[in-house]
């Protein structure tokens, strides 16, 4: 067995549900799959002492984990007094709606479709309750709409899909594309070098304790993957499900829909720059 503290961005054990920082607390959603690990990250967020809390990503449209969500933050004292998302794909916001309705929240999203109540979430925006801080940075890649949530007092990042706990990320092609992502994933790194986040509190898999690390493999993983694609292309596979068998042929083939959204956005980049 490979020790953790080897592997890409340091993964702490196992995914659990409870207190990962001084600050955040994680409350497991049951949608374990190909796609979402171990399931989806539901983050509580709070500033100790306080009564308030934020939730970040309250998950798919399941009664019992949204109950699981407002009994955890009211065990310690909070109330959820505020819901954000990192985008809008069902594992992280299907359940959004009705988690509002539980908690009587307005819920702030980049996407004008996903608000409830009249304050979206933008670029430089910083949301403070209860004495809590969160900057929202701004990712798109994995999707258009995808956002980070920096926690300056935790030295962390809350990633929702644009860095996983464990393995890589789909660049949801149409709506995601892989200049942004890239892009993204080198803005992630800069707040490892200058703003001293270390810790990566993803949508799915396992806390990261090695923020840079965990970039910097993904930085270099996209760009293999591109130089794979690039030569399989001079190599006569033309269309994407070809390319997905050539270059992904150590993949489960489960994921290789998934992996063909990326191939897609690697192959239109790829024709942007001139490269194909």
């Amino acid at each position: 067995m490979t020790d953790a503290s080897a592997l890409p961005g340091r993964p702490r054990g196992g995914v659990t549900t409870g207190p990962v920082t001084e600050r955040a607390v994680n409350v497991l959603a049951p949608n374990p799959s190909a796609m979402t690990l171990d399931g989806t990250n539901t983050w509580i967020v709070s500033e100790p002492g306080s009564d308030l809390a934020v939730v970040v990503d309250p998950g798919p449209l399941d009664e019992g984990h949204l109950r699981a969500v407002v009994d955890t933050a009211e065990k310690a004292g909070r109330r959820v007094a505020l819901t954000l998302l990192t985008h809008g794909h069902p594992d992280h916001a299907e359940g959004a709606g009705r988690f509002a309705e539980i908690t009587g929240t307005r819920v702030r999203a980049l996407d004008p479709a996903l608000r409830l109540g009249d304050e979206g979430l933008s670029a430089g925006d910083v949301i403070t309750v209860g004495g809590l801080e969160l900057r929202v940075v701004p990712t798109p890649g994995h999707t258009a709409d995808s956002l980070c949530f920096h926690l300056p007092a935790d030295r962390a990042v809350l990633t929702g899909d644009t860095v996983l706990g464990r393995g890589t990320t789909v660049v949801a092609h149409p709506d995601g594309r892989l200049g942004d992502y890239l892009d993204s994933l080198r803005r992630l790194r800069s707040l490892t070098v200058d703003d001293g986040v270390h810790t990566v509190l993803p949508g799915h898999g396992p806390v990261l304790d090695d923020a840079q690390g965990a970039v910097e493999f993904y930085l270099a993983h996209r760009a293999h993957r591109l130089a794979q694609v690039e030569t399989a292309v001079e190599d006569g596979y033309r269309t994407p499900s070809e390319v997905v068998a050539h270059v992904y042929a150590d993949v489960n083939r489960s994921l290789w829909p998934a992996a063909e959204l990326s191939v897609r956005a690697q192959l239109e980049y790829l024709e942007e720059h001139g490269l194909i």
